[in-house]
């Protein structure tokens, strides 16, 4: 291998670490948060600043997941040649880099956007690459419920760096991926059970079976589409929105009953992608019916409603 390919090699390892198929579905969702929090449009830099620095403290808590499940991940088919368990990257190499990116991310957010959106940037950090990492992983089948918080934040992310405050908006896109993500990832779980099993994860279908682990899917994904829809029912969205999130939510049910019928072996992963095209297509529902569809009044009246404002 010559110094120019082993340097190619070395920085897509590098761009490995920072998950980039899980942080540009987060920059959708920040950037679907961004347009949604104004009637009219985004000042470019807000934007640019906004997702760059949300994009490095996201990847920076990745690497932290990488470096923290090394020893998990070389025992799984599906994580076995990530850049650390192989060795390919360093265990320092790995943290410099992490501090890195995550530090360059704060600072962007900071003076780019607001100190709002670094502090809760910061909090996600903590959240996910402490709290749920090193702990909740291996503390409960519940770790996907509870972490899931950390990982629902990039919509409100997208809204605080424009408004400057934590409003009812923000947090209903939030409560969405929140509702979101037990079914999307318990579905892979059901298709790597073995492999957490013997990895030592609690997930749930290892602690409480597949059977449990099926109708807990199906269970998330009815509080799924009625938290979809709830956009609509407070005059966020309008009927466009509603039209086709019924229909994705129609879609995501239709793979959770095929998962609680267990006929077929290859449900688990197709409903795992599905969730995934779901998310995008859902967010992008969002952005079109909020530029090209004046919303109804929805069916109770807009919330006013704020937390925090700085």
């Amino acid at each position: 291998m010559t110094e120019i390919s082993a340097y190619f090699a070395s920085w897509r390892d590098y761009l490995e670490m920072c998950k980039p198929r899980v942080v540009l579905l987060m920059l959708l969702c920040a950037l679907a948060g961004m347009f949604l929090a104004t009637p009219g449009m985004v000042d470019v830099a807000v934007i640019v600043y906004g997702l760059v620095g949300i994009a490095l403290v996201a990847g920076s808590a990745a690497v932290v997941n990488h470096l923290a499940d090394a020893h998990i991940d070389a025992r799984m088919s599906r994580t076995k040649d990530r850049p650390v368990a192989t060795g390919r990257v360093g265990v320092n190499q790995a943290i410099v880099f992490s501090a890195v990116i995550g530090i360059a991310g704060m600072l962007i957010l900071w003076f780019g956007t607001n100190p709002l959106t670094a502090w809760l940037n910061l909090a996600s950090w903590v959240g996910y690459g402490l709290i749920y990492t090193f702990y909740l992983k291996r503390a409960t089948p519940q770790n996907i419920v509870i972490g899931g918080l950390f990982g629902a934040a990039p919509p409100l992310f997208g809204w605080t760096a424009v408004t400057n405050s934590v409003d009812a908006g923000g947090l209903l896109l939030m409560l969405i991926i929140f509702a979101w993500t037990p079914p999307h990832f318990w579905a892979l779980a059901l298709d790597r059970k073995d492999e957490y099993a013997k990895a030592g994860v609690p997930m749930l279908p290892v602690t409480h079976g597949e059977s449990f682990t099926r109708l807990h899917i199906l269970l998330y994904t009815f509080i799924l589409v009625l938290a979809s829809v709830m956009p609509f029912v407070i005059g966020m969205s309008g009927w466009l929105y509603l039209v086709g999130a019924l229909a994705l939510g129609a879609g995501f049910l239709y793979w959770s009953f095929v998962l609680l019928a267990n006929r077929s072996p290859r449900a688990p992963m197709q409903t795992f992608r599905y969730s995934i095209v779901y998310l995008g297509l859902l967010f992008t529902l969002l952005l079109v019916d909020h530029y090209l569809f004046v919303p109804t009044g929805g069916l109770v009246p807009a919330i006013e409603f704020r937390l925090v404002s700085v």
